[in-house]
């Protein structure tokens, strides 16, 4: 009996040492822009796109477990993978567009840092320099079992956002009849806002962040399994948070008839409807959401270049060790910030342009996996079964199509 105790304690311990680089990268994808997506979905259409995420759900678990079995099978992140199958151009063109986009998120980030302090009475010139300061040390000093420990606990402040939806009070009959009812409106407004959706819930960096940290924590095919269960966990999670997120507006905002453009809107425009704890814990979400977001993605940037141009990565080297690795993370987070400080400065029309360049990214980065994970020279015995190639391969369609119609109504709409 005791020695049936001690290897069930022994698997729980093994299984939390090894759950995290799934958690953290799909709750990075709850940053500033992901909330305001969110909210804007709920107050906008109320719950007719639950069910589309719900859908968004399975596809981004299987996405990731592709992701994940990758890593553990050939200890390599994807950017290493891919300049090996596909050659140092097309490597090269992924990566300067991947810097690019990477660069407008953490932009966003940083103004979502800004606007959630705002709502607590603190300027964005202090808050903005100490967040900008605390994660580079934090990454720039620390190990990478200190950094994940960092990242997971900012998991908690999403809590905030699953409480706001019940303070909101909504018609859960109506709620969960809507997840399992299919509403499609050909309406242009309708339609982008459902592809804007899709686009901050699969994005290009998650690809290479939880490869590249799965790599960094030196996980192999033993510990396939649980890593297994950490993307699936990290995939549920990730999308109940978007989930009660867009409960919470759809429940008061959209009752009301308000329309908002921000996630800082959404928390001012709560304070009445759902009170003044609702409106703290969102605040307090898109706080911690932004930070964490901040943190992540100038790192899964700096994965990517340097695992493309073979240069030393990790968190666990020092500066001199890695310095394209740490350069690169401290020059991303350096200019994103300064650039939120200057006065007056309007960032949409960057942020805009660099989300259009991640949703065009994102089919071509997909596909890049999908190719390597059916590489029998890569994967072994390992490769995708017939049914993770049908849902892979859709994913990939569906993704391309949207953006192509996205690309499309864009054009349309400037003319």
């Amino acid at each position: 009996m005791k020695n049936a105790i001690d290897k069930r304690l022994r698997n729980v311990f093994l299984i939390m040492s090894i759950i995290g680089p799934g958690l953290i990268t799909v709750n990075a994808g709850n940053d500033a822009g992901g909330i305001a997506t969110y909210a804007s979905v709920g107050a906008s259409y109320g719950y007719k796109m639950l069910w589309g995420l719900l859908l968004i759900t399975f596809s981004l678990a299987v996405v990731q477990e592709m992701n994940a079995r990758m890593a553990v099978v050939t200890g390599k992140g994807l950017s290493d993978l891919i300049r090996e199958k596909f050659g140092v151009k097309w490597t090269f063109l992924a990566m300067a567009v991947l810097f690019i986009a990477n660069f407008g998120v953490v932009l966003g980030d940083f103004a979502g840092v800004a606007a959630s302090m705002e709502l607590f009475g603190i300027s964005k010139y202090i808050s903005v320099p100490l967040v900008a300061a605390m994660i580079w040390f934090l990454v720039t000093k620390g190990s990478y079992s200190k950094v994940e420990k960092v990242f997971l606990l900012f998991t908690f402040v999403f809590f905030g956002y699953i409480l706001s939806a019940f303070m909101a009070k909504p018609d859960w009959g109506h709620v969960f009849k809507s997840m399992a009812t299919p509403t499609i409106s050909l309406e242009t407004g309708f339609l982008l806002t459902f592809i804007g959706m899709i686009g901050t819930t699969i994005t290009p960096y998650m690809q290479f962040y939880l490869q590249s940290s799965i790599v960094d924590k030196k996980l192999s095919i033993k510990d396939y399994k649980y890593e297994k269960l950490d993307v699936y966990l990290g995939a549920f999670w990730g999308n109940a948070v978007s989930f009660f997120i867009m409960v919470c507006t759809a429940a008061t905002l959209y009752k009301a008839g308000i329309t908002i453009e921000s996630a800082q809107e959404a928390a001012l425009a709560l304070k009445p409807l759902a009170g003044q704890y609702a409106f703290v814990l969102f605040g307090a979400g898109l706080f911690g959401a932004s930070v964490l977001a901040a943190a992540i993605i100038p790192l899964s940037t700096s994965y990517a270049i340097c695992e493309a141009f073979g240069w030393e990565s990790g968190v666990d080297n020092k500066y001199k060790e890695a310095p394209a690795f740490f350069g690169i993370y401290t020059t991303i987070i350096a200019i994103s910030s300064l650039l939120i400080l200057i006065p007056g400065l309007s960032l949409m029309g960057i942020i805009l342009a660099t989300q259009e360049i991640a949703g065009i990214l994102s089919p071509i980065i997909l596909t890049f996996m999908t190719i390597l994970v059916n590489d029998k020279r890569i994967m072994g015995k390992y490769v995708n079964t017939k049914i993770q190639n049908i849902i892979s391969i859709t994913t990939v369609v569906f993704i391309i199509a949207l953006s192509v119609i996205l690309f499309v109504s864009s054009i349309f709409l400037k003319i």
